[in-house]
């Protein structure tokens, strides 16, 4: 034998069919879970991004508008309006007799003119012609003393202004001049009522107030 050493390459390996078949289905098998994967990522975050248009589509409910008192009425010329005032009045300025209705007595003979006559003396400012008035007041029918209207029954004072020709002679004349904070009663003649004869429901004939100057403004 020579002394040589003769050395070989080592043979390559060659997988047979089976085992080549087996490979093929392993890699095919990792590639399909691989792609349900993607596709199982790709439908969670269509949903998302679903989810998150929908909410940002989505309107609030409007809330329900809140309660408001009724608009009032357009006062007639010559007729106490009976809106609310905007503020309250100053109760810190008034005579704590203000915050009682007065009880109004039926008057004795005939009105032959506008008298005012002061129950409280406030000590307020004197009334302008043209000031948003707050006031409080009872009305009677002069001879018999009978109710027929109120803002005590409101439950709230009425507001208006004064001396611009949108009330009865009687409280335009009556009113201008009377201090802040005064109740004062008023014995109106029908031509400075609503007169001797009505057919809006409005009392007829002489009438008498008293009314409680809670605010004025402007």
């Amino acid at each position: 034998m020579s002394d040589q050493v003769r050395t070989t390459e080592p043979a390559t390996y060659q997988p047979t069919a089976a085992e080549n078949a087996a490979l093929g289905r392993r890699r095919g098998q990792a590639i399909a879970g691989a792609l349900a994967g993607v596709a199982v990522i790709a439908v969670l975050v269509a949903v998302f991004v679903g989810i998150q248009l929908s909410d940002g589509d989505e309107t609030p409910a409007a809330s329900a508008p809140a309660a408001s008192a009724p608009a009032a009425a357009e006062p007639q010329p010559e007729a106490p309006s009976a809106a609310p005032p905007a503020d309250s009045p100053a109760q810190t300025q008034l005579d704590p007799a203000l915050q009682t209705k007065p009880k109004v007595p039926a008057g004795k003979g005939d009105v032959t003119e506008l008298k005012v006559t002061t129950v409280i003396k406030g000590k307020g400012p004197a009334v302008k012609a043209g000031q948003q008035l707050a006031v409080n007041y009872v009305g009677v029918t002069y001879s018999d003393g009978k109710e027929f209207d109120s803002s005590w029954t409101n439950g709230q004072p009425a507001q208006f202004p004064v001396g611009v020709g949108q009330l009865i002679k009687g409280w335009d004349e009556g009113l201008v001049g009377v201090p802040v904070g005064s109740r004062v009663q008023l014995d109106i003649p029908a031509d400075k009522a609503y007169g001797e004869e009505t057919t809006d429901g409005r009392p007829a004939g002489d009438l008498r107030f008293v009314i409680d100057i809670l605010q004025a403004q402007g």
